[in-house]
């Protein structure tokens, strides 16, 4: 049957693509910003480090599958489409966050509280891994030759929407009930918001149109991963390296709501408050980032501020401390932020760029989802075991110091070749795609 819909407007397709990583990323980041009621509620504990080390080690637990859910849903996506690949992520991730929501607490069911939220951290890693790639590359794949940085840094604009509604969702929740209504029910909310994202997420993507050219698709999942492993594995490697120092660094701003009320005693409302300026500083200024890389060069703008934000990540931690004041966290990590996110903005689109469009999906999703599993899937693990073991609030800093210098050396090492034009494809119906290769 021929498809009458008109075919949706540039704007309209990059719209849906960002939305829908938007409210993935909301449920994905959530639950760091929620941590210290999550450890009271599922990991009860004698001494309080326990019990956060407890649940930022769960947090941590997300990442374990997301190679698996880059691997296959990548695979999948360079097969069979972008779209199909976009919808299905949608769905596991609302399971995920309604899991949490829902889950009785450790004081009534016991034991089997964290391992039903360790479950449903899987669900969320597993589809948090596989979101990425076929959302990053729509959008390139979607762009103009002279604005592909731009486009693809919607990309990370869009995992800082969902940071920003997520501090909107805590900081209303500060304001609106009190401490210990937070640490009785409150807590629920923002997963149970989060089930939202699979009938919206749904309805704004089912209308896009496929950029993924059905001839050049490999005949099998198989054959899109042997491909890529075989002949691409340099490529990956160095955008582990790449993604290495920006998700700690990024894992650093997400920490910060637990750093706030925890390290340093700041209320809740502030940390939160504190949490919406980094998001907002991120989701702008990703944006810059890819606008001055169509102008300038990927990898100069990948480059320079983050070597920038490294040189002013402790002096700045410093001023935080000794000033003693939320404001001042407020302002500089929004600050620090800005630079990160420029930085973030043009590195991000600069992995699907170097794989050809046979595996474009899977290389960026293997990439992306090893480096953010390796390095930031542990950070807050790592934070929280610094802070505690040396006793000192700024030790911590030194470990997303090295890790931003390694991952600059291997921006400059990546060699970024010609992409060709790619204009969006008609909308193919799943059967066509399936029978692509044969």
């Amino acid at each position: 049957m021929p498809n009458d819909r008109p075919p949706p407007s540039q704007t309209m397709r990059v719209g849906a693509a960002i939305l829908g990583n938007a409210l993935e990323f909301y449920d994905f980041t959530v639950y760091a910003a929620f941590a210290t009621w999550l450890a009271k509620a599922f990991f009860p504990a004698a001494n309080p480090s326990t019990s956060l080390l407890l649940a930022v080690a769960t947090f941590g637990v997300g990442f374990v599958v997301r190679p698996l859910g880059g691997i296959l849903i990548g695979a999948y996506a360079d097969r069979f489409g972008r779209r199909p690949a976009m919808t299905l992520t949608i769905w596991l991730m609302a399971l995920g966050s309604g899991m949490i929501g829902l889950l009785p607490t450790y004081e009534q069911i016991g034991v089997l509280a964290p391992i039903l939220l360790v479950f449903a951290r899987l669900l969320q890693g597993f589809s948090a891994g596989g979101e990425m790639g076929p959302a990053t590359t729509y959008l390139l794949e979607s762009a103009p030759p002279h604005r592909k940085a731009f486009f693809g840094s919607w990309q990370l604009a869009s995992q800082n929407m969902g940071s920003v509604i997520s501090a909107l969702v805590g900081l209303l929740l500060a304001l609106l009930i009190t401490p210990g209504a937070t640490d009785s029910w409150g807590w629920r909310v923002p997963f149970l918001l989060g089930i939202l994202i699979a009938p919206v997420g749904y309805y704004i993507r089912r209308n896009l149109d496929e950029t993924m050219d059905a001839e050049e698709a490999h005949g099998s999942m198989g054959g899109v991963l042997s491909d890529v492993l075989a002949n691409h594995w340099q490529k990956i490697l160095l955008c582990i390296l790449l993604i290495s120092g920006a998700t700690i660094t990024q894992y650093f701003f997400l920490y910060t709501a637990t750093y706030a009320i925890n390290t340093l005693h700041y209320d809740q409302s502030w940390s939160m408050a504190a949490s919406l300026a980094i998001a907002v500083s991120g989701m702008i200024f990703s944006l810059v980032g890819g606008a001055l890389a169509d102008k300038y060069g990927v990898k100069v703008i990948a480059v320079i501020p983050r070597l920038i934000v490294t040189l002013l990540l402790y002096p700045a931690l410093h001023l935080v401390i000794s000033s003693g004041s939320p404001l001042v966290l407020l302002i500089v990590a929004a600050s620090l932020m800005a630079i990160h996110a420029m930085s973030s903005g043009a590195g991000i689109i600069l992995i699907p760029m170097i794989f050809p469009s046979a595996v474009r999906t899977s290389g960026l999703s293997i990439a992306y989802a090893l480096g953010v599993t390796i390095f930031g899937g542990t950070a807050q693990i790592v934070f929280t075991w610094i802070i505690a073991a040396t006793g000192d609030k700024l030790s911590w800093v030194w470990y997303v110091i090295i890790m931003s210098v390694l991952s600059a050396l291997a921006t400059l090492a990546i060699r970024v070749p010609e992409m060709r034009s790619s204009e969006p494809q008609e909308a193919k119906p799943a059967a066509a795609l399936a029978g692509a290769s044969s």
